[in-house]
């Protein structure tokens, strides 16, 4: 999640796991507050967020991976100040096939280098040929 607030000051951020509290203060020293109840609980000791001089970005880790959620607030209604940033849009179905299509392409290289067979016999190179090229010169 990002919150734009250019040159915010007094940020907190206290992320749990049911609901996330932001508040900080714009250089007009207008205050702004958020507080977001979660869908479903979240990895709060493994969230972190990161302060710029143009927002403030929260990285959000869900309790279960690779479980898509509907949407990011408990309540049905999403807020109008609320949008999604589809640049960091993960979309989970045919995630699996996708990784198991890598998965069996990796496999078939690994089976076509391992079938090439003995390497080449190297007896047919004369040794003579070295030392004649080097007589030559």
């Amino acid at each position: 999640m990002e919150f734009c607030v250019e040159d915010s000051t007094d940020v907190q951020v206290l992320i749990e796991d049911h609901r996330i509290v932001f508040s900080c203060k714009n250089p007009d020293g207008v205050e702004f507050y958020n507080e977001i109840e979660f869908y479903a609980k979240v990895n709060c000791k493994d969230s972190q967020d990161k302060r710029s001089g143009r927002s403030i970005t929260c990285f959000v880790r869900k309790w279960k991976e690779k479980v898509a959620w509907p949407r990011l607030t408990k309540e049905d209604i999403k807020p109008v100040w609320l949008s999604v940033d589809f640049d960091n849009w993960r979309d989970w179905e045919g995630e699996e096939e996708v990784e198991l299509a890598q998965v069996e392409h990796y496999a078939e290289l690994l089976k076509k280098v391992s079938t090439k067979g003995p390497p080449p016999a190297m007896d047919d190179l004369d040794d003579d040929s070295d030392s004649a090229d080097a007589t030559s010169n």
